[in-house]
């Protein structure tokens, strides 16, 4: 039978995993989720960041309905070929009987098909069966039933065939995912199932046959930022909540009617709320703020600390540096409140784009833009650490810093004339070190910190006069405020951890291989890093676990002193 029960998501996951136009999987079925101008606001709760929306050019964000049927987030059924594993009939699904799901000759369940087209534009349909066993064959006046057969040999694609009754040869699917496979055989048509009813577009990119579930049929574009003072006090939760009455009040209007709303409430001050409402309104006003904008007003709070009340969302208090990380490490915060909100901007398919908002490839999550974006807030706890900018600075100019971020060079321009892509400008060898250290300190502090490793994540911060990383809490349900993670921020406890991560970090089972092999990994982005040492789980890192390198951090050989961290560890 069909499934009969509706699919189910988390909240979390309908922003990071299975956002819009994302393919979504549920028994035996698939579905591709709308886009938001066929969302029900009224079931979908406001998720307010001001900072972020004002960076994404919108004036608020909100969380995927809840789960209440009449506020369902909607799907459409994709793709739209099916056949029947009985007697391999391949047709759209509506061909069949589209009320079961089912093959009315066989009454068995219908399966979708394995492959689906895309472009590097976001545009994705249906694979060209039809086109794929026609290919310059006479098509007109016969009847065209396809089976799509299985020579059972193997589960590769030359045991893949499809057949037409119109009498022309059988072609098996064998050299289908090759890069130009398709172009001969029918141009992208601009599709964009997501968005109802919205005409196809033009596009000019050759469409690539990809398996239904791969990663690389969806990207999301997904923008974040922790919420700093003032924006993370009480008094912005105030206005957050009030904003619309807010904004319309003159200052002084605002000073007297404010005395009177806040009345028996605690930890909210008249002078604190009228400098939230007017931050907001110099948000509003001022220049957009970009990424990189917002990722050192963080790094600047960090440093700061805030031992804000219990209704603060932000509080971080700095701890002693132990002294065996003297030199290195110049300060650990324990960061026992953090909130962090998610936001879904756009998407791509086949290879990620930046998220940069000026990117013309990203597809879109709307028709025509919406004033919101949906978006999730995470609530949680982490370590921030940050390194002695002179080290750092001074490592950058060793000959190792200097050639391990040439091969990345090389690496990035060989993959953009293999691709065709604009060369990509490779990030600082800082970046690089910064990256590879919170990998291996994450996993470290994954084995005491009682959550799964796929609960923690990190957050590098390495433009130029930044050198910090905070690990924190992932997680969107209570796993993600245990308390277990902040306690590692004490002296003795983090500098055995770092010693620890640094430790595993010098070999790593597939060595000498994984230490000296060069380029490996997707695209050849990273250096020395694999399953073994380094990579994390997706939910864990946020640069798609690529820029990586052990010897950046322990250096070339046992002993040697050229590795950011060289003698911290035994």
């Amino acid at each position: 039978m069909a499934t009969t029960d509706r699919p189910k998501a988390r909240q979390s996951q309908l922003v990071t995993t299975y956002g819009v136009g994302s393919l979504y999987p549920a028994g035996d079925e698939s579905f591709m989720v709308c886009g938001t101008d066929d969302w029900d606001e009224k079931w979908s709760p406001s998720v307010e960041e001001p900072r972020l929306a004002r960076s994404l050019g919108v004036h608020s964000f909100k969380a995927p309905s809840s789960g209440k049927r009449s506020g369902d987030v909607p799907v459409v059924r994709f793709p739209l070929f099916h056949y029947c594993p009985e007697c391999r009939r391949l047709d759209r699904f509506w061909a069949f009987d589209a009320r079961k799901m089912e093959c009315p000759d066989c009454s068995r369940d219908l399966t979708p098909s394995r492959f689906v087209a895309c472009c590097e534009n976001g545009h994705i349909e249906d694979f060209p069966y039809f086109q794929w066993v026609h290919r310059g064959a006479d098509t007109s006046g016969s009847d065209h039933t396809m089976r799509l057969e299985s020579r059972g040999a193997s589960s590769s694609l030359a045991d893949i065939v499809v057949r037409c009754s119109c009498g022309v040869p059988a072609h098996d699917l064998d050299g289908s995912f090759n890069r130009n496979a398709l172009t001969e055989i029918k141009r992208c048509g601009g599709k964009r199932p997501w968005l109802l009813g919205a005409p196809d577009e033009m596009c000019d990119k050759p469409l690539r046959a990809l398996q239904r579930g791969s990663s690389n049929v969806w990207f999301g574009a997904v923008r974040s930022s922790i919420s700093i003072p003032p924006w993370s006090s009480p008094n912005a939760q105030f206005v957050t909540k009030h904003w619309t009455v807010l904004e319309h009040l003159p200052e002084d209007a605002l000073r007297a009617a404010l005395p009177g709303m806040i009345a028996g409430r605690g930890g909210l001050s008249v002078d604190g709320i009228i400098e939230v409402v007017r931050g907001r309104k110099g948000l509003q006003s001022g220049t957009q703020p970009t990424d990189k904008d917002l990722r050192e007003e963080e790094y600047r709070a960090l440093i700061d600390g805030n031992d804000g009340g219990a209704l603060d969302t932000f509080q971080c208090v700095p701890v002693d540096v132990d002294a065996r990380l003297r030199g290195i490490v110049r300060q650990v915060s324990r960061a026992t409140r953090l909130r962090e909100v998610r936001a879904l901007q756009g998407f791509s398919r086949v290879t990620p784009m930046p998220t940069d908002t000026t990117s013309p490839r990203l597809a879109p999550l709307s028709v025509t833009p919406l004033y919101w974006l949906p978006a999730t807030e995470v609530l949680g706890e982490g370590i921030f650490v940050r390194l002695d900018e002179d080290a750092v600075a001074g490592w950058e100019r060793t000959k190792l810093a200097e050639r391990r971020h040439g091969m990345l060079s090389q690496s990035l321009r060989q993959r953009a004339t293999e691709s065709g892509a604009p060369v990509v400008e490779a990030p600082s060898a800082r970046f690089v070190a910064i990256h590879s250290f919170a990998h291996a300190l994450l996993q470290e502090l994954s084995l005491d910190a009682g959550y799964p490793i796929g609960s923690l994540r990190e957050r590098v911060y390495a433009e130029p006069g930044q050198s910090g990383l905070l690990i924190y809490t992932a997680s969107s349900d209570a796993a993600g405020s245990l308390g277990g993670l902040a306690a590692l921020a004490a002296e003795k406890r983090l500098a055995d951890s770092v010693i620890a991560a640094l430790s595993r970090a010098s070999w790593c089972s597939n060595d000498p291989v994984c230490c000296e092999s060069g380029p490996s990994g997707s695209d050849g982005l990273n250096l020395a890093a694999c399953h073994a040492c380094l990579l994390l789980p997706e939910t864990s890192c946020e640069h798609r676990n690529i820029y990586l390198d052990r010897v950046s951090i322990i250096g070339e050989a046992v002993c040697s002193n050229d590795g950011l961290f060289s003698g911290l560890y035994a």
